[in-house]
């Protein structure tokens, strides 16, 4: 897998069997990179293994990207209570903090990952699977009631005038609707 030149997001792909990547075109400035051990990785359940590597920065350099998904758009600078028309829930992945309305959200590490996910893909039905999958990671065991009950409690915490941001789509998942300041 390898991840696009674009500094601000972190892509992957797939990539055929025989197809020869270039990998030092994707590193930073000083970086070296290693296969990641065989055990160190997940494995799938009637799926080839699979192959990973790990990237070695040097201490003084910023990684090139965020290990949480970022929104769409440019990010400024966040006033403490939202101007009218202006997203309710703000996401500071590198501070990882959650607002809505201004005040700031007291998330476990899933449940911030989890809502960063939704938030940074707004009106798009995720399904149970897919969020177990892209949020606790392939290796999670577990089963979509996991999701339903992270859902739950991040409703209850963004409150009775929030909680209608994280929509039930029956028998698919879940979809985040973002709510805009008046």
């Amino acid at each position: 897998l390898t991840s696009s030149p674009s500094p601000a997001r972190h892509r992957l792909r797939a990539v055929d069997r025989d197809e020869v990547v270039d990998m030092t075109d994707l590193l930073p400035p000083g970086a070296t990179w290693l296969p990641a051990p065989q055990h160190t990785l997940p494995a799938l359940p009637g799926h080839p293994p699979m192959v990973g590597y790990l990237v070695l920065v040097p201490a003084d350099q910023q990684p090139p990207f965020l290990p949480v998904a970022l929104p769409d758009g440019p990010q400024a600078a966040e006033p403490a209570v939202p101007a009218p028309g202006e997203p309710l829930v703000r996401i500071d992945t590198a501070q990882r903090t959650a607002q809505v309305g201004g005040h700031e959200l007291d998330l476990t590490y899933l449940e911030f990952e989890l809502l960063a996910h939704l938030v940074a893909h707004p009106n798009r039905v995720h399904t149970r699977d897919h969020l177990v999958s892209t949020v606790w990671g392939y290796g999670h065991v577990g089963d979509g009631r996991t999701v339903d009950v992270h859902v739950a409690r991040l409703r209850r915490k963004l409150g009775v005038e929030h909680r209608r941001s994280i929509q039930t789509v029956r028998r698919v998942g879940y979809k985040y609707s973002p709510p805009l300041a008046r």
